[in-house]
């Protein structure tokens, strides 16, 4: 389980977070609920934060930096993701700009999938759900684990 405040790892049946005092929302059976969606001192939920930062890299890099989003697990970790999908994103495309005269008929497959793997990120995000892509979605996950600067 994860605090919905800073990310940091609790124990199960804890009341407070060790890292940051947050109080833990607790559920009819004494756990705590992981999947609440907490409200940033700026206004926005984590869910909405995590889902804004798939807009484009700009509002993902932004929520990298910016307290609290950058200590929220939730928000990382999509940001992380969203930077890998558009890194892939124009490496590909990038490669398919070099060799257009052979792939042309796949280029319009490969774009709509893109499409629609932003388009289900940003529902699973608002959602407050941690949806990995494959390949990228572990390396979010390894660099949402890592505390925030």
């Amino acid at each position: 389980m994860f605090c919905n405040s800073c990310g940091a790892d609790i124990q199960a049946g804890a009341r407070f977070c060790n890292k940051c005092g947050a109080a833990v929302a607790q559920t009819a059976g004494g756990a705590a609920a992981g999947a609440m969606p907490v409200t940033a001192h700026a206004g926005l939920s984590q869910n909405a934060a995590a889902a804004i930062a798939y807009l484009t890299v700009i509002p993902a890099i932004v929520f990298l930096v910016m307290e609290p989003y950058n200590r929220m697990r939730l928000v990382r970790f999509h940001a992380w993701q969203c930077i890998g999908l558009c890194v892939l994103s124009v490496a590909v495309r990038m490669l398919f700009l070099l060799l257009h005269f052979a792939f042309w008929i796949v280029y319009p497959l490969i774009s709509v999938a893109f499409f629609a793997a932003w388009i289900i990120c940003i529902i699973k995000a608002s959602q407050g759900q941690y949806f990995k892509l494959p390949g990228i979605g572990d390396f979010a996950e390894q660099q949402a684990a890592r505390p925030a600067v």
